[in-house]
């Protein structure tokens, strides 16, 4: 158990040492948290797995570097554009088909809802935007062979260009212009994912797990090519709790830059760590649930960018 303990805070270390080679463009990530059901060991067994999770978001603070700034700190009209704050109402559905013990796939379908403020360069009003609709669909295979009791696993696949990048102000002077693309609900690209994690336990009634996930943008498209990221998530469970499993889960996301004509380069790409307490609640037999709060611990972003205080996230599976 100590060996193990020690594997996963080098495994914490080495990640944050890498995240900042990989530096989130603010405006373009979500909650990081993870809720990846195979990846934890909880769909092992062949069958289908269909899955509702939302979060909930308000960025609205501003961060310069690794420092909070005041909105009333930089004098209007600004050189260039302000964000004022988006709030994120997002839904993700998912299902998940093990064929056998080795084997799997996930589809994921994102629906964004994003509400936005910003002042553009050289004006003193808000411009606004406030739209909903679906985002980049994710599809994922794994492995997870190399072993008996399935603890170790591998996922590759792809991001689909399927949500728009065409959303425009509806509100102010920008009325009728595009967002900047890193607010879009897609980024346009074609994304490579890659990921591996393993799952286990510490002793009877603790359990843990490690996932790192990579997307790397295969394209640009219209003058835009999102930062390639990096997720790392550490968790561990309390098993002997009844129906409640408490849990508690760091996550750590890096981004690059953003890059092309249409980019924000200058205030795009960050390192972010979140401590996430959270519960998993059992309702049934195949009917599963789980709530988490994700406070940030670590901001480091590039140029000035608008950042959550918290992120609120729940869900639920059902075993079919």
């Amino acid at each position: 158990m100590i060996r193990l303990t020690r594997t996963l805070a080098f495994t914490a270390l080495g990640a944050l040492t890498l995240l900042p080679g990989l530096a989130s463009a603010c405006s373009t990530c979500g909650c990081s948290l993870n809720s990846d059901w195979a990846s934890q060991g909880y769909a092992t067994s062949r069958g289908l797995h269909l899955s509702l999770r939302e979060d909930y978001f308000n960025q609205s603070r501003l961060i310069e570097g690794s420092h909070r700034i005041a909105v009333g700190s930089i004098a209007l009209p600004s050189d260039e554009e302000l964000q004022r704050k988006t709030i994120n109402r997002n839904t993700l559905l998912g299902a998940d088909y093990s064929f056998n013990r080795a084997w799997g796939l996930s589809v994921q379908l994102p629906w964004f809802s994003r509400y936005h403020e910003t002042w553009p360069a050289g004006e003193t009003t808000l411009s606004s935007s406030d739209g909903q609709g679906i985002g980049d669909v994710r599809v994922l295979g794994r492995y997870q062979g190399f072993s008996p009791d399935a603890s170790l696993g591998l996922q590759f696949g792809v991001k689909l260009p399927t949500g728009t990048f065409k959303q425009t102000f509806n509100a102010g002077t920008a009325a009728g212009e595009l967002l900047d693309r890193g607010l879009q609900r897609g980024t346009g690209t074609t994304d490579a994912l890659l990921g591996v994690y393993k799952f286990g336990y510490l002793g009877e009634s603790v359990g843990y797990f490690a996932q790192a996930m990579a997307q790397v943008a295969m394209n640009a498209r219209d003058g835009f090519r999102p930062g390639n990221s990096l997720n790392v998530n550490l968790g561990l469970r309390y098993l002997d709790a009844g129906i409640v499993t408490p849990q508690l889960q760091l996550n750590l996301h890096g981004e690059q830059r953003e890059s092309g004509a249409l980019a924000d380069r200058a205030n795009s790409g960050a390192t972010l760590a979140y401590l996430s307490p959270g519960l998993g609640l059992k309702l049934g037999r195949r009917l599963d649930a789980f709530v988490f709060l994700q406070l940030p611990v670590h901001e480091h972003v590039n140029g000035i960018q608008i950042e959550p205080g918290r992120l609120w996230s729940a869900g639920v599976q059902y075993r079919l």
